[in-house]
């Protein structure tokens, strides 16, 4: 028969592989899609533990609530302008900083090179209390303002460490035929180096915006009025005490969740080259 003729074919080995990258898949997409299935069920349904996996009718309650009832609207509005803002910081120093590092010889570059990964493994946690101390004292606390500045401290390095590799992979004789043809430094810089570096510069974007978008911990210290709370931090005011709105919950995760997949999956295959770049080149 025809399936006994494609198990011949396949042989055991590769059957019991695909096996597991199938049991794999279903371990690693139940989490998600539990969570968009919870989001449509009612009431009724979700303490009642019926039809657990399906839901039975489906709502749009729980995200018509989510709406009109809460500030979801501006929590989502703080995160694309924080996110968007701490990426481009972080692509113009990390752009800027990566080419003077690979390209301009002055002293100490070398040393300043070799210590922006050691920077990068930094933990966030322990830098909050100095940062808070520096925002109070220039009077940003609770504003968006805080995050912006302070979520490149930890997407900088990174930035600057990926493009260096991207830098280096730019044969010099480009740049320096088109220093004698008279173009400047910075023109060589942005018409040149730039467009060839644009999967590098996609993939720390994408990295940049995908840290600062789940970012909990500043969020958390540095805003306290609910209507600038982000995401992270603003989903929390679903849970009232130890009454957890499930529903409401399960809602706001999975449109928190969209526009990270959007961007990987259009994305992907630019962060994958950039990591690959510039872990051989660096």
């Amino acid at each position: 028969m025809e399936y006994q003729r494609v198990f011949k074919k396949w042989g055991l080995k590769k059957w019991l592989i695909a096996l597991l990258l199938f049991l794999f898949i279903i371990l690693v997409l139940l989490p998600f899609y539990w969570m968009a299935c919870t989001s449509f069920k009612g009431f009724d349904q979700l303490y009642g533990n019926e039809s657990p996996l399906i839901p039975r009718p489906w709502v749009l309650t729980n995200y018509i609530e989510l709406f009109q009832k809460t500030e979801f609207i501006y929590w989502f509005r703080n995160s694309v302008i924080v996110s968007l803002g701490a990426t481009l910081i972080s692509l113009g120093a990390g752009c800027l900083g990566g080419y003077a590092l690979t390209r301009l010889k002055f002293f100490g570059s070398s040393t300043i090179s070799s210590s922006i990964l050691i920077t990068y493994l930094v933990p966030p946690a322990i830098l909050f209390i100095p940062l808070y101390v520096i925002l109070r004292s220039l009077k940003m606390i609770n504003s968006l303002w805080a995050l912006i500045i302070t979520y490149p401290t930890f997407s900088i390095p990174f930035s600057t460490w990926l493009l260096m590799g991207f830098f280096k992979s730019i044969p010099k004789e480009l740049e320096e035929s088109a220093l004698i043809d008279g173009a400047s430094r910075f023109k060589v810089f942005l018409y040149i180096v730039l467009p060839l570096c644009a999967p590098g510069i996609l993939a720390a974007g994408l990295n940049a915006f995908i840290l600062a978008w789940n970012e909990f911990l500043y969020a958390l210290i540095f805003i306290q009025d609910v209507k600038l709370k982000t995401l992270s931090v603003g989903i929390q005011e679903l849970i009232l005490g130890d009454v957890y709105l499930w529903q409401q919950l399960m809602a706001a995760s999975v449109i928190t969740t969209i526009p990270v997949v959007m961007f990987f999956v259009y994305l992907q295959k630019y962060m994958i080259e950039g990591l690959m770049v510039g872990a051989v080149k660096g």
